[in-house]
């Protein structure tokens, strides 16, 4: 196991065991290095503005749903090569299960140079605890989300929960 994983599974496996809020797990993993960034903000600026939607999950979480539009770019093998074709002054808004691997991306994003990342609060897991669509890799409406694994899926309430 990698050793961001086996640090995420046992912070996990410990606030599992605990009462915690999903509000109290994601803000324990958070470096607020990255601007924070809401649904219902995210909704809004999907209306007007067409942000470009970045999913840093894997390639597996990603196929089983994602956000309608988003592009994959993967955490583990993140290239700058991966977003070339962004100009650096277009709003990037990122995003994985709850907010850690997005917000590093994101600070590989502000280092390049880009002005406009935002890290999705809650990542897919919020997004879809507020009843917003998901799509799968058909780019069909999907209720599937890939929680990472059994643990993490605690915190997804709304769909049906996908692990290996």
């Amino acid at each position: 196991m990698r050793p961001l994983y086996s640090v995420l599974f046992f912070m996990s496996l410990l606030l599992g065991c605990q009462t915690k809020r999903f509000n109290d797990l994601i803000s324990i993993f958070y470096k607020n290095t990255v601007p924070l960034v809401k649904t219902e903000e995210v909704i809004q600026k999907m209306q007007y503005q067409q942000p470009i939607l970045l999913d840093t999950r894997t390639r597996s979480e990603f196929s089983v749903s994602h956000l309608p539009g988003a592009q994959f770019i993967e955490y583990d093998d993140f290239k700058p090569a991966d977003v070339a074709h962004i100009p650096k002054n277009k709003e990037i808004i990122v995003y994985c299960s709850v907010g850690y691997r997005s917000e590093r991306v994101g600070e590989k994003l502000l280092e390049m140079g880009y002005t406009k990342v935002y890290n999705l609060y809650g990542g897919i897991f919020d997004w879809k605890n507020q009843s917003q669509i998901v799509v799968n890799k058909l780019n069909l409406p999907t209720d599937s989300v890939h929680t990472f694994n059994k643990v993490w899926s605690i915190w997804l309430h709304k769909g049906i929960r996908v692990y290996e």
